[in-house]
């Protein structure tokens, strides 16, 4: 019988650590390269616009190289693992390229903008939601915003973008603002969540032949940003792995040292490289 409560005792016991560990897992964003991230949030592992396609596999979109400029840093197996859910911000190949698409689950959760609806049904996903406000997953609280890739005309070849925020319970807020210049919009998203970390596309990129119309924003739109960003940390990523970014890591750097914006404020993650949040 001692030994039977004993038994007992310390599975339970062993459940509640568990369940503590659980609990108290911090939040943490890894990049993988480009804008394609790893968050652990809220007890889950959220991965956020795959692009998983080998170095070269696409083409050039800035008459340089093809994409992507870089090799993947980490196994596309580990990146894959134990996934909860995926979030997709628009499906330029970029962002959900077709190695994406063949090496995911098509029974995984999937969050996507309206206007990709039709993409992920053809694809074959069969748990994708269109997200047209807001929703609640699991314990997390999930708003897309609206989100501008360019202005004029290239505006329209673009096509539709969206941001998502995040909450949950004892996490800090998370906006992702996604392929996006900077815009009044922007500004307002950041006044009404009020968040603690802004994931900004900082890649400067540009199409051949529109050289003159950035579709993300560079180095002056991203400080712009940070000048609006109340007490949230910046963390910049979508550099120095596609032909058409003109905006560096490095550039981007000189401009907010100029500006003597800390790096404590402006964080830029090399690929691969994870921050705790």
């Amino acid at each position: 019988m001692k030994k039977a409560l004993l038994a007992v005792a310390f599975t339970v016991s062993a459940t509640f650590s568990f369940a503590q560990g659980k609990a108290s897992t911090k939040p943490s964003l890894q990049l993988v390269r480009n804008a394609t991230l790893i968050l652990e949030y809220g007890g889950h592992k959220i991965l956020v616009d795959p692009m998983l396609s080998a170095k070269g596999a696409i083409e050039s979109w800035g008459g340089v190289e093809r994409n992507p400029t870089v090799d993947l840093k980490m196994p596309v197996a580990e990146i894959t693992k134990d996934l909860d859910l995926v979030l997709v911000t628009h499906t330029h190949a970029d962002h959900f390229d077709e190695a994406a698409s063949k090496l995911l689950p098509k029974s995984i959760e999937l969050i996507n903008q309206p206007a990709d609806k039709d993409f992920f049904t053809k694809e074959g996903f069969t748990n994708a939601t269109a997200l047209e406000d807001n929703r609640t997953w699991q314990n997390l609280s999930i708003h897309r915003v609206e989100a501008q890739h360019g202005t004029g005309e290239i505006l329209k070849m673009m096509g539709k973008t969206s941001g998502y925020v995040l909450k949950a319970k004892n996490q800090p807020t998370i906006y992702v603002v996604g392929d996006a210049i900077w815009t009044e919009e922007i500004k307002k998203n950041i006044k009404t969540f009020q968040p603690d970390y802004i994931i900004v596309n900082s890649g400067g990129a540009a199409v051949k032949g529109y050289e003159q119309s950035p579709i993300l924003m560079e180095e002056v739109q991203t400080m712009a940003l940070i000048k609006e960003s109340g007490k949230a940390k910046v963390i910049a990523v979508h550099m120095d792995a596609l032909d058409h970014c003109r905006t560096t890591r490095a550039s981007l750097r000189k401009k907010a040292d100029e500006l003597k914006i800390s790096r404590k404020k402006l964080l830029i993650p090399q690929d691969g490289e994870t921050i705790a949040l």
